[in-house]
Parts: C-alpha cells; sequence; structure tokens
C-alpha cells in the first residue's frame, strides 16, 4: 500500500516538522511493516511553470516531426517575451496549457535544463511530459494539456504536486483495513495521540424503494449490496490534476473519471467499488453463483470459463461481472467514445473466502479482490457509495438520484469476553485495566465491564476474534520495544527422553563408522513401490496423501527412507562422488485403519491428556526408522594395502551396531524382501515378550532395482524399525567390567549341512557354553573340499572364555567348550571338523 504524507495529513493533523522518515519511525512501533519512504520529486528543481502555446511552426526537412514553438510563460522567464522551444509531440496545439521548464532548472534524474541549438533553431527549455517530471504513466504518454483555468506563469511543482513523500507499506492477510487511507489514518493517530478525521462519517440517505432494483441470490456470500445511480454526467469531463496525482503516487493509472473515482474512494475507505454504465445494464442487477460451463468477457478483454463457485453480478442477459475481481466488458464505461452520461455505482461486501477462490482460479489478482480476500468493513459500503455520488457530481456536474438501494443481511456485531489482566499475563507486563481499556478503544472496539470485559469488536477488523487478538493489539500498541527481555526457565526434571537417547546414539555410531547424514523430505511417488519391487499387498504401498502437496509427482508421505537415500545416493554418484556412505533417522508415515478428524486444541490454556490423545489418534502412524544405503569402496586403497569394496555384510554391520547402541540382541538370518536381492538378503530379528518379531532387511539391493533406479552397481542398502528395536532392549546398554583375569581362548571348527544358518549354530555354542564365555566370533567359512561331503559347510568360531573372580584352568575351559559343541551338535547336527 503506497501511502502519500500529503493525502495523509488530510486525516491527521501531522505537525509540520514530521517527515515521512518519523511517521515511518512511528507506524513501525504499532506494527506496521513500512518498507520503504520514497522521496518524490527529489533533486527537482525550478522554474516550472504554466505556459500558452502561442504558435506551431512546423520544421521541415527531418526524420522525425518537429515544432518550433513560442510560449506565454509571464513573467518568469524574467522578461515577459514568450518563449521559444523546440519540441517533437504532437499531442497540444496554440491555445493549450502546458507545462514549461525553464533554463536553470533541473528535472528528476538529475537533468539540468540550458538553452541549446537543434534542429536550427535554439530551445530555451522543454514543454514537458509527465515521464519527464516523474509522474509516471497518466495513459496519455504525451505532453500535459493542462484545463483552461489555470494562470499562466503558475509554479507548476506545486500545481502538479510534484513534491512529496510516499510511504510503502507491505500490508499483512490479516490486516486488510490498511490497504486504505483510513486504515493507516487511523494507525497514524493512534501512534502520534492524535484526533482521526474519519473519511467515512458521512450522512447516508436512508434505503427507499426507488433506487436501482438488486436480487441477490445468494446472501452469505454477498450480505450487503448499496446500489446509487448518478444522471446527467458530462462525457467529457476529466479527473483534475489532485485527483490524478495521488492515483499515480498511490501507484495506480488514471484512466477515466469515473473509473478513477471509483478507485480513489476505494484507496480512501478500502471499499472496492464498480461504476456501470447504466445503458448498458438491462434490467435488475442480481448476485448469484455461476452455472457451470457459463463464460464471461472480463474487463481485460479475456473470455473465461466459470466454475459453479464463482459468485457473479448479473443482469437480464447473463453475467456482466465476476464478483469482487472484476468487471465485465459488457457494462464498460466507454471513456473513448465519450457517450456515459449515467452510472450505477455498486458497493457490496462479499465473503472473503469466496473472492479469495475465484480470483486464484481464475489467476486474476485485483486491486478489489486483494481488498475482498483480506476483509473489507462492511459498514463503509453506503459511505464509500455516497462519496462516490458526491465526487461525480462535484467533478462531472451530475445528479444523484434519489433512489437508494440496500440490500443487507441481517448479523450481530462480534464480542469477546476477556479477562482484564489477559494482555498483563500475555506479554508479563502489568498495562492495568485502564490500559487496556484505553488501547482497545483506540482500536475502535467498545468496551464494558471491570475484571471481565466484554469487548465489541469494530467491523473493520474481522481479524480479531478471540482474546489472545485483543492482548496483541494493546501489546502492539503500547510497544514491543517495551517488552522486558527475559530467560525461559526451563522445568527441572525434564531432559531427553529415552526414545531421543537411542536417536542420538544411534546417529553418533553411524557417524562414528564412516557413515554421513542425508536429510531428505518425507515426500514419495506412488510409482516409487514399483522401482522398489515391492508385492501388490505390501503394507508399505499404503501411504498418507497429502490434501495440499509441494508436488504433484510426490503427494504422499514415505513409508520407507530408502527412495530419499537412494535418490541422495544417485545425485552424488552422479556428480563424481563414488564412494558413498549414507544414512538417515527420521519418521515414517503409515495411515490409521480409522479415518478420524483432529480437534482443535485451545491456545489459551495448556491441552488436557485427553485432547492431545484425542489429536494423536487422528495423526498417522509414525513410527523412527533408520536406515543406510552403500555404494563403491569400503575401505580405501593406499600404501598401507589393498582397499574392499562395499557389500552386504557392511549393511548388516551397521544394523548390529544400532542393535548394540540399544542394547538388544539381533538376530541376522536368510530372508527375501522388496528391494533386496533374494540371496544376498539379511532378515533382522528381535526377540520382544519371548516373540520373535522382524524389524528390517540389510544386504545387496536386487539388480532390477539398480536398474529402475540407475544406481551403482553392487549397491547395499539397510533399514529397520527404531522404535520396535527400543522396545526390545532391556533398557539403556551398561558399561562393560573389566576383568583383572587372563582369558582363554577356545577355537572350533563345526561341520553342519549347508542350509543350516550360522546364527542358529551360534545360539547354540553361546546357550551351551554356559556363563563363562565372554564372547563368540565367526571367523572363518569353509564350503568346498571332499572332506566335508556334499551338501556341508564348515564354521570356525573362536570362543573367549574368562570368569569374574579367578584364572580359568585349561579343564574348565575345555569343559565348557566342549558342552557348547554338545548342545550345537544336539540342535543343528554340528559335528566337530576333523
Amino acid at each position: 500500500m503506497r501511502v502519500p504524507l500529503s493525502w495523509l495529513r488530510e486525516y491527521v493533523d501531522l505537525p509540520a516538522t514530521q517527515t515521512g522518515r518519523d511517521v515511518q519511525e512511528k507506524l513501525i512501533t504499532v506494527g506496521l511493516e513500512v518498507e520503504t519512504v520514497e522521496q518524490v520529486g527529489a533533486g527537482l528543481k525550478g522554474p516550472l511553470v504554466v505556459g500558452q502555446v502561442l504558435t506551431i511552426e512546423e520544421l521541415e526537412g527531418f526524420k522525425k516531426p518537429i515544432r518550433f514553438c513560442t510560449v506565454d510563460v509571464g513573467t518568469a522567464n524574467g522578461t515577459g517575451e514568450p518563449q521559444e522551444i523546440v519540441c517533437g509531440a504532437r499531442n497540444f496545439a496554440v491555445g493549450d496549457k502546458v507545462v514549461v521548464v525553464l533554463p536553470g532548472a533541473v528535472l528528476p534524474g538529475d537533468f539540468a535544463i540550458a538553452a541549446r541549438k537543434t534542429y536550427g533553431h535554439t530551445s530555451h527549455g522543454m514543454i514537458c511530459s509527465g515521464d519527464e517530471l516523474g509522474m509516471g504513466d497518466d495513459g496519455t504518454g504525451g505532453i500535459i494539456v493542462l484545463s483552461p483555468e489555470h494562470e499562466v506563469g503558475t509554479d507548476a511543482i506545486e500545481l502538479l504536486q510534484l513534491v512529496d513523500e510516499v510511504l510503502d507499506i507491505a500490508v499483512t492477510p490479516d490486516r486488510g483495513y490498511a490497504l486504505s487511507l483510513r486504515g493507516i489514518a487511523r494507525e497514524t493517530a493512534i501512534a502520534y495521540g492524535l484526533p482521526l478525521r474519519d473519511p467515512a462519517l458521512l450522512d447516508v440517505p436512508a434505503p427507499n424503494a426507488y433506487g436501482y432494483p438488486v436480487e441477490v441470490a445468494d446472501p452469505f456470500a454477498c450480505d450487503r449490496f448499496t446500489a446509487r445511480t448518478v444522471t446527467g454526467l458530462d462525457p467529457d469531463a476529466k479527473s483534475p490534476i489532485w485527483l490524478r496525482r495521488r492515483l499515480q503516487k498511490a501507484g495506480m493509472r488514471p484512466i477515466s473519471l469515473a473509473v478513477d473515482i471509483t478507485n480513489y474512494v476505494m484507496l480512501e475507505l478500502g471499499q472496492p467499488l464498480h461504476a456501470y454504465d447504466r445503458s448498458r445494464v438491462q434490467g435488475a442487477i442480481g448476485v448469484r453463483r455461476a452455472e457451470p460451463g457459463e463464460k464471461l468477457t472480463t474487463l481485460d478483454g479475456v473470455t473465461r470459463t466459470l466454475d459453479a463457485e464463482d459468485l457473479l453480478i448479473t443482469d437480464d442477459r447473463g453475467a456482466i461481472g465476476l464478483a469482487g475481481v472484476m468487471g465485465g466488458a459488457n457494462t464498460e464505461i466507454d471513456d473513448t467514445e465519450g457517450t456515459t452520461t449515467e452510472v450505477v455505482i455498486e458497493a457490496a461486501h462479499f465473503d472473503a473466502i469466496t473472492i479469495a477462490r475465484t480470483a486464484r482460479r481464475h489467476k486474476l489478482a485485483s486491486e478489489a479482490s486483494k481488498r475482498f480476500e483480506r476483509g473489507v468493513d462492511p459498514q463503509a459500503a453506503s459511505a464509500a457509495a455516497q462519496r462516490t455520488v458526491d465526487l461525480l457530481v462535484l467533478l462531472a456536474g451530475g445528479t444523484a438520484d434519489a433512489g437508494v438501494t440496500e440490500v443487507i443481511s441481517p448479523s450481530a456485531p462480534r464480542t469477546i469476553s476477556i479477562p482484564a489482566n489477559h494482555p498483563d499475563r500475555v506479554a508479563g507486563v502489568e498495562y492495568g485495566r485502564e490500559t487496556v481499556v484505553r488501547r482497545l478503544q483506540q482500536v475502535g472496539c467498545d468496551v464494558y465491564g471491570q475484571d471481565e470485559l466484554i469487548v465489541t469488536v469494530p467491523s473493520w477488523r474481522p481479524d480479531l476474534t478471540d482474546p489472545n487478538d485483543l492482548a496483541e493489539e494493546v501489546i502492539r500498541l503500547e510497544g514491543y520495544e517495551n517488552l522486558p527481555s527475559t530467560l525461559p526457565k526451563p522445568p527441572a526434571g525434564r531432559g531427553l527422553t529415552d526414545r531421543q537417547r537411542l536417536h542420538r546414539r544411534v546417529g553418533r555410531a553411524l557417524a562414528g563408522a564412516g557413515y554421513v547424514e542425508a536429510l531428505n523430505y518425507p515426500f514419495i511417488g506412488e510409482q516409487v513401490f514399483d522401482q522398489l519391487g515391492l508385492a501388490a499387498d505390501d503394507p508399505k504401498r499404503k501411504v498418507v496423501k497429502l490434501a495440499n502437496p509441494l508436488s504433484d509427482e510426490e503427494p504422499a508421505l514415505r513409508t520407507t527412507l530408502l527412495p530419499g537415500l537412494l535418490g541422495a545416493l544417485r545425485r552424488n554418484d552422479g556428480r563424481g562422488s563414488h564412494d558413498l556412505a549414507l544414512f538417515e533417522t527420521g519418521l515414517v508415515f503409515h495411515p490409521q485403519d480409522e479415518l478420524l478428524v483432529a480437534g482443535r486444541l485451545p491456545v489459551d490454556r495448556r491441552p488436557t491428556d485427553e485432547e492431545i490423545a484425542s489429536l494423536t489418534a487422528a495423526l498417522p502412524v509414525q513410527p523412527r526408522h533408520a536406515a543406510v544405503v552403500l555404494a563403491g569402496a569400503r575401505e580405501q586403497a593406499g600404501w598401507w594395502g589393498k582397499g574392499r569394496p562395499a557389500d552386504w555384510a557392511d549393511a548388516i554391520e551397521a544394523a548390529r551396531s544400532l542393535a548394540n547402541e540399544a542394547g538388544t540382541e539381533l538376530l541376522v538370518r536368510a530372508g527375501q524382501y522388496g528391494p533386496w536381492h533374494p540371496g544376498r538378503c539379511a532378515e533382522l530379528v528381535v526377540v520382544a515378550d519371548g516373540t520373535e518379531q522382524v524389524i528390517g532387511y540389510a544386504g545387496e539391493l536386487h539388480p532390477r532395482v539398480l536398474k529402475a533406479l540407475h544406481l551403482p552397481a553392487r549397491t547395499c542398502a539397510m533399514e529397520l524399525n527404531l522404535d520396535e528395536l527400543e522396545a526390545a532392549s532391556s533398557g539403556v546398554p551398561k558399561g562393560p567390567k573389566i576383568s583383572t583375569f587372563p582369558v582363554a581362548t577356545q577355537d572350533v571348527a563345526l561341520v553342519v549341512a549347508r542350509e543350516v544358518p550360522h546364527t542358529d549354530v551360534e545360539a547354540a555354542l553361546r546357550e551351551g557354553a554356559g556363563a563363562l564365555l565372554e564372547s563368540i566370533r565367526l571367523f572363518d567359512v569353509y564350503e568346498s573340499g571332499e572332506q566335508l561331503g556334499e551338501g556341508r559347510k564348515s564354521l570356525a568360531y573362536a570362543l573367549r572364555f574368562r570368569a569374574a573372580d579367578r584364572t580359568l584352568t585349561v579343564d574348565e575351559a575345555s569343559a565348557a567348550r566342549d558342552a557348547a559343541v554338545a548342545l550345537a551338535g544336539e540342535r543343528t547336527g554340528a559335528v566337530l571338523r576333523s
């Protein structure tokens, strides 16, 4: 919103010494975002005067038309003689009043004016256009031609209001009242503690039965419609200078008198208006929703196919305007023909959401829609219509029709109950009841009560809906800068939960193992499940879809971390980083079996446990997962020896490290699932409450998945459910006790059938060895050789025995080893390799 300071002073008696910078500072203190203060006419220096063209001589022989003119500038040139000026413009004639800049003047842009010889004549100054004076586009694109009543020699700087200051204010969506001089003036008056001359306080005649007929079919979308008629307009009347200049400074282009007046009143009062050529309107004006497929050609010349939710202004022929957005071309006031002598003024109040959706649906943002969707004062409609009528009568010589139409849907003002000390508790500052009441009254509220205040919200503030909104008004007017800075005091006894500690330990463990954390967006497209090779009935295919996704290609929330991690690996590999080890911990999302609607939590108190539980029940199931992906070399080659590529065992080891951080025993056995290679896939299992539970998979990805996702060969991955891993843990892992007694190591090589899992053999050895076993490690697998036999394999284990209170004897260590081998033989058929 651009606000000329000269216009603002009409409503607030600002001290003469106050500059735009001073007003900017004051408005910022009350919460308005004043971005810049533009110095209009900065550097402009006279003499710049009104002149009258006496003669025009057309110069021949040049590539473009050139005119040699004599102009009467009175005594402004010090001699009283006509001023000789060379000019190339052609939109003026002998006898016209024009704006002349004389030698010695400086125009905007530091353009100094001096007498100079050109086209065979000496030009003593310039006849000016609006662009040369920094006035902007006035719609003519040529020399400024003034009305005849201006005297020759008059100072044109003051006449054209060329020097001013304009405040550029960024209006937030909740403060639509600030999109008007009335709203900004109110804030200025409050900031300075001065009275406001409200431009909406006009004498408005009561509605009667003689006004232009109006029929509103949708009173919810249009709760107020005022129509006024003005007849006998002078079709040749032009907008006066002061009106055009105010529109230009506010960032609008002058068009025609009737349109300029409606725009002027909109800027002044914040109420959008529309003027219809009465001769082009047939029958009563109606307000209704559009019929599907109905069409309308708007003022911008575009024929639009309408939606059933669009709100229309109609007459007997059909649509004549898109309500609150843009008028139709079939009732436009045509200034070029100069035939409009009667107009119907529309001042209506439309539903903000309806207008916002229509404007976005048709990609048609206008000054009117920008105001309606932010909230317009419904009580200002009749005053805005009256102001428009008054200006048309004054400037176009029209006559106000006696008929006044007002269609109003009954409504009651909004009231809010608020404790008098509520702003004190919100801000942590003791304002007191008197200050709270005074500030709310300055905003425009009616306040009653003592300890409990009953506040009636003004019609121009639809954003004030609850006690915290009123508290914010008090706090901002008292000054945010006056709020004390206090450090928050965390309550004692609260810290990280066990779940949060585990997540941090997991991250540190993976980072310590050489993985790099890669955080990805939680959005996926459902086609990725086909690329991962998931079965048609896989639970991961059931997704939560977003109502308003950032991208149509990724409209769902992820059910697995692998798509994001594999995408990050692919991008980095494509950019030259081939040795990669990435990890991520994050939430995945699964839909609830029953769709529930979340309730609205209160903001004035802490929600109850029941309210939080109700909200949680409506949310998707959100377990936290951990995943890693690997490609390229896991160990680099160098002078120290050969490197090695990442393989399935590294992915499994990542899962083991996470189980170690959780203090959980992880069982690893052969498995088969979706994206993993069927022969190189490990199933990750934990035991919870005596029941085995699969919490994830690890291994090498399937070649088809690598091809579909354009991944490097032999890419490996692991993903597991951290919440289920934590649930199976015995709590925070305890540090090991260091024994001072020596360890006894016993190696055994067992021959088993090739299909027997190593984990089964290890579990039997661990149970059979008893309490003296400190650790067990598989260090060799041998599957070929005639001595083993067909379908057999050899597993070699290193068993470490140690007692906490003594040095073990050879017999004790051997007995524990034999017991372990015996139980392994009983359960898995293992025999000692000879």
